[in-house]
């Protein structure tokens, strides 16, 4: 066992900061007010933007769902989920149980009408997180399994969502297709990893980040987009901080995966 001394106190700072955790929530809700996110609505079977603010009331009480409000406050609290679990604090999988269920039904009135299926599966395997991080899982290094989990994620996630756009319908684009499906099978294989707290969770993070940006600036999710950009640079740091610094707690290296 290392010192309880950080190697790099600066990236643990920066990974442990409130200050970022504001500047990220932030950065969200000003880019939805400036783009007039929050008068999105789902109403009569379609999209609707740029509804005025003074008149959201209004649609709501006519049966429109507010997508651009549901959706801001989905990013803010996904945001959250995520720094905590990089802080390596369970409530972060906790609050990642809930906001999948907001992100499920947003994702599917944006148009992905195979997240009916995957995002239960996205549920469950936080669930597993929450579960096994509150056994006291510990931050282990690359093994064979972490490359099954990921190649088999991507095979699930191409067969599901394929499934999905045929019985729901949707399927419509082969570039939104492929790329609903590498995203979830991207998402799958992080969040299985980080049920068992691989250090390249992170890594992971990082493709399915930048894939993401590409799938929301189709869709429209003004929201969302200034959520991943944000959390690009928060898989780096975090990613930097799990291998350097190990455990929060004790300050270890990361374990080896058969300990």
């Amino acid at each position: 066992m290392q010192s309880s001394q950080p190697v790099s106190p600066l990236l643990r700072k920066l990974v442990l900061s409130k200050n970022l955790d504001l500047f990220g929530a932030t950065l969200i809700l000003i880019t939805c007010i400036v783009r007039d996110f929050l008068g999105t609505v789902y109403f009569e079977g379609q999209i609707q933007f740029g509804v005025p603010i003074s008149e959201l009331w209004n649609y709501v009480t006519r049966g429109a769902y507010p997508l651009g409000v549901f959706s801001t406050i989905g990013a803010v609290f996904s945001l959250l989920s995520t720094r905590l679990i990089g802080k390596q604090n369970n409530w972060g999988n906790f609050i990642g149980i809930i906001t999948t269920i907001n992100s499920g039904a947003n994702d599917y009135l944006f148009g992905n009408r195979s997240a009916i299926i995957t995002y239960p599966i996205t549920f469950f395997v936080t669930l597993f997180a929450t579960y096994n991080w509150h056994k006291g899982e510990k931050i282990r290094k690359i093994d064979l399994r972490y490359f099954i989990i990921i190649s088999l994620s991507m095979i699930i996630a191409y067969g599901l969502v394929y499934l999905g756009f045929q019985l729901f319908g949707g399927l419509d684009s082969s570039l939104f297709f492929h790329t609903v499906a590498i995203t979830f099978g991207l998402s799958l294989g992080a969040n299985a990893a980080n049920s068992l707290k691989y250090e390249e969770t992170w890594l992971s993070w990082m493709i399915y980040n930048a894939v993401q940006l590409v799938k929301n600036i189709i869709q429209m999710n003004i929201a969302n987009v200034a959520k991943y950009v944000f959390y690009l640079f928060n898989a780096v740091i975090t990613l930097l901080d799990w291998k350097w610094n190990g455990d929060k707690d004790r300050g270890q290296v990361a374990v080896d995966s058969g300990s």
